[in-house]
């Protein structure tokens, strides 16, 4: 029998929780976020004066920072039009369905105040001693790997430094730019848009503005136990492994072995390993005009090869952030705020990975 078009005019008192269903593993890491969000509560007390007219909660911004990341949301901008009408997006963050969404401009405001108070981090590290409390990271195996972040801004903005702007651009939105027998590079120039990043390259592609992101994997499940994001300099890939094992120690963990690729086969970098008490599974390098600085008496244990397949996660780790978690190329300009996102991220990502690997 052919159904009958009823229309939308239908009373209804269903709640965007009953729309989604019971075994979406989106109700999981709504758990694990509001569990690790009422902790932080003492945090949010302090941000805000206890007078004047209440705003959006911090946990709902919070919790949308989480949801642009795990589902690929283009800007702030496009999630408030999106939730209007996004059921699932509603339920993440307990609102009902004749709340109004709230305006795009409540991230920008915000911004500062997450930062003053380090929030990002304190979430990101909660997460993780969530991982931890279950059983799902041990704190002896780890990696290390660095990629670039693309900068908010383009090459038309990599200016000599001091330099000004002759007359008015022959176009405001795409001005033609000759930069035909100029010589350019970081210690000259500096980007007018973003004088913070830096022109970086790797891996044979072209150079362009970017920040280097690190990140510290547990092997035994590949989740991300730290996350750093350093100005692109050729040695920010060492400086951040080593400051992330510093943080490590603070903590009171010092992990038995660090996996890396050749790019950390240097001297440098295997011997502030060790001299932390951690021994580098470095892969050796393939450069003939050097010999590697791991030798055989690290490379002879079955542990080394352990490590060497493990390291290869890291990846999915770097595909998934930049793929799903839209983080190829940073949504703000500068360091402080790149490494508030890079925070998120990694934090969305633990969850997505938490959900699942957590019993039912």
């Amino acid at each position: 029998m052919r159904g009958e078009v009823r229309g939308q005019s239908s009373f209804s008192l269903v709640q965007p929780a009953q729309r989604v269903p019971p075994g979406h593993p989106i109700r999981r890491i709504k758990d694990l976020a509001d569990a690790q969000l009422k902790e932080l509560s003492p945090v949010f007390d302090a941000m805000y004066s206890g007078t004047g007219r209440p705003g959006i909660p911090p946990e709902v911004l919070l919790k949308a920072c989480l949801l642009i990341a795990l589902y690929s949301v283009r800007s702030e901008r496009q999630f408030c039009e999106r939730l209007e009408y996004d059921l699932l997006f509603r339920f993440f963050l307990d609102m009902s369905l004749d709340e109004p969404s709230f305006d795009a401009s409540s991230f920008a405001k915000n911004k500062q105040r997450l930062l003053d108070a380090d929030v990002a981090r304190r979430f990101f590290e909660g997460v993780v001693g969530q991982a931890k409390g279950q059983g799902l990271m041990s704190a002896e195996h780890f990696t290390v790997d660095g990629t670039l972040i693309e900068a908010w801004a383009g090459v038309k903005s990599f200016k000599k430094k001091g330099s000004k702007d002759e007359g008015p651009p022959d176009d405001k939105g795409n001005p033609t730019v000759n930069f035909h027998g100029e010589k350019r590079g970081n210690a000259t120039h500096e980007s007018t848009t973003d004088p913070e990043s830096r022109l970086a390259r790797k891996g044979g592609n072209g150079a362009k503005l970017s920040y280097s992101a690190s990140v510290l994997m547990e092997n035994r499940t590949g989740l991300v136990a730290d996350i750093t994001v350093e100005v692109a300099t050729g040695e920010a890939e060492w400086v951040g492994a080593l400051r992330m094992l510093d943080r490590q120690k603070e903590k009171g963990l010092v992990p038995t072995t660090l996996g890396a690729d050749a790019g950390y086969d240097v001297q440098r970098f295997v011997d502030a390993t060790r001299e932390r008490g951690v021994t580098p599974h470095v892969a050796q390098t393939r450069d003939v005009r050097r010999a590697s600085r791991v030798d055989g008496r690290t490379t002879r244990h079955g542990g080394y090869a352990l490590s060497q397949r493990a390291r290869k996660r890291v990846e999915e780790i770097f595909g998934w952030m930049k793929t799903v978690g839209g983080f190829r190329k940073t949504r703000y300009r500068g360091q402080a705020r790149t490494g508030l996102w890079a925070y998120f991220v990694a934090a969305a990502y633990n969850l997505t990975r938490m959900a699942r690997l957590m019993p039912a």
